[in-house]
């Protein structure tokens, strides 16, 4: 079972750590709202990598098979997603940019409260059928892939979840840091629109790899 959650903790890294759109998704939110936003984020990524990791652990090879044909289409869907949330932030950025920096929590919009930004993350990486694959693809390299032991599955989805949360949460905290030195509204701005051409960026890479 040490094996088996190791393993998990370095296939966790190994997906969480690559710097994509998700993680300037992260950034950006810590920066222009709180840690506590950033961090719910975070842990959107980090069940949705814990639910594949379950998912490939107990039988990732039939879901691979699966999944591949409408992985262009799922690819399509969140390159989409992506632009639409980075012309969104770039919108609200650009028509608040005269407006205080403090705003009515009740009254924020997008990914901007915890819950928000938990559950968009959350679906937004579930969205990406790499992520699947590539642990399929690991687990099916272990010598109990064929008959996967239920603790030996959990102790590597474990292992992958405290992985990529660690992760998603160092790339929160430092878009906290980056939000309180750019707190003035100028910074925010420049953080915002910075933070959308990043993720739109990276969504017409993600389009254009299929």
């Amino acid at each position: 079972m040490t094996g088996a959650f190791l393993a998990g903790l370095v296939a966790g890294y190994g997906v969480a750590i690559p710097v994509g759109a998700i993680a300037v998704l992260i950034m950006g939110l810590a920066a222009r709202t709180s840690f506590r936003v950033g961090a719910a984020a975070a842990f959107g990524v980090a069940t949705a990598d814990g639910l594949y990791a379950a998912v490939a652990a107990l039988g990732g090879a039939a879901l691979a098979a699966l999944i591949t044909p409408i992985a262009g289409q799922m690819r399509v869907v969140a390159a989409a997603v992506l632009l639409g949330l980075a012309a969104h932030t770039a919108w609200r950025a650009l028509r608040s940019r005269h407006r205080p920096a403090t705003v009515d929590p009740g009254r924020r919009g997008g990914l901007e409260t915890p819950p928000r930004a938990f559950a968009g993350v959350l679906a937004l990486t579930l969205l990406n059928p790499a992520t699947v694959v590539y642990f399929a693809a690991l687990v099916l390299g272990r010598r109990d892939a064929a008959d996967p032991d239920p603790a030996v599955a959990a102790a590597f989805v474990v292992g992958a979840f405290l992985a990529s949360a660690s992760w998603q949460l160092l790339i929160a905290g430092g878009g906290t840091l980056v939000g309180r030195a750019l707190a003035g509204p100028r910074g925010r701005l420049v953080t915002a629109l910075l933070s959308s051409a990043i993720i739109a960026a990276l969504a017409a890479a993600t389009l254009l790899a299929g």
